[in-house]
Order: C-alpha cells, then sequence, then structure tokens
C-alpha cells in the first residue's frame, strides 16, 4: 500500500505542497486560475504546521486501522480492499463530521461549501502525489507500507 512520509529534518515549512494540492485538486489544473478565479477556491488534502523551527506536512496515512471508516455513519468513508487506499464517496457523506473526530493525526477537513469531508486521494491518476512531487526538498516521499525512503 502507498503511503506519503514526512521527513521532518528536510521540512522548511515553504507551503509549496499546500498550492500543489490545491491546484491538482482545482477545476482549471492551473496555479493562477486556482487561486484567483475559482470559486470556490479547491481545498487543500494537505498542510503544513510549523512552530519555531520544527514544520512538517499533515495528511491522510492511509491507516492500517482506519478509524475514519470505522467511524463513518453512512459508510462515504471506505478503505479499498485491493489498494488499501481511503476514500471518501462525496455523494454519501453527510457532513457529520464523525471522521474528523475520529482521525488520530487531523488529516481530515470539512468542505462547508459541499458538506462533505476531502483528504488526501494519492492525486488519482497521476504516478506520484503533487505534494510530493513539488517539494522542493524532497521532505515528502511516496512509498509502499513500511519503506521510510
Amino acid at each position: 500500500m502507498k503511503r506519503i512520509y514526512v521527513k521532518e529534518e528536510a521540512c522548511i515549512g515553504c507551503g509549496l505542497c499546500q498550492v500543489y494540492c490545491q491546484t491538482e485538486h482545482s477545476q482549471s489544473k492551473d496555479i493562477i486560475k486556482a487561486f484567483k478565479k475559482e470559486s470556490p477556491r479547491p481545498l487543500p488534502r494537505v498542510w503544513v504546521e510549523a512552530r519555531e523551527n520544527v514544520s512538517f506536512a499533515i495528511q491522510c496515512r492511509q491507516c492500517s486501522e482506519p478509524w475514519c471508516v470505522y467511524s463513518c455513519l453512512t459508510g462515504a468513508m471506505h478503505n479499498d480492499p485491493v489498494s488499501g487506499l481511503i476514500t471518501v464517496d462525496a455523494e454519501r457523506c453527510i457532513g457529520c463530521w464523525t471522521c474528523i473526530v475520529a482521525c488520530p493525526y487531523g488529516a481530515l477537513t470539512k468542505d462547508t461549501s459541499n458538506n462533505t469531508v476531502v483528504k488526501c486521494d494519492l492525486c488519482p491518476g497521476r504516478d506520484i502525489p503533487a505534494c510530493v512531487a513539488n517539494c522542493p526538498n524532497e521532505a515528502l516521499v511516496l512509498s509502499e507500507d513500511g519503506e521510510k525512503g
């Protein structure tokens, strides 16, 4: 199963992972249009926590014990048995936010404009997620489970 790992020692808190994530999940896939013209603005599936000289990206860890899936009242949050990817079915999500409370990493985001939850989806259709591909210090690493690059 693929996961994104963070190398805290390499993260400088620049936030480019967040910018490129938002762009990837925008309608236009264009960085200027995504931030200046799209409404509502696309939500990032990753964000940077920074305190003094420590910073790191937070995104879904694709847990082997996914409390978000276990807590979902409608089955909108589910774990693909083949890929292990945890996804959200926006059609089934009722915006109860139970999964947000259950996530031990704080990796889920409220999409209040659609009353759904959004989370890292590892950028379907891309070999390497946008956040990983655009991290200038290679602080984000896409790896198979158990291999922390």
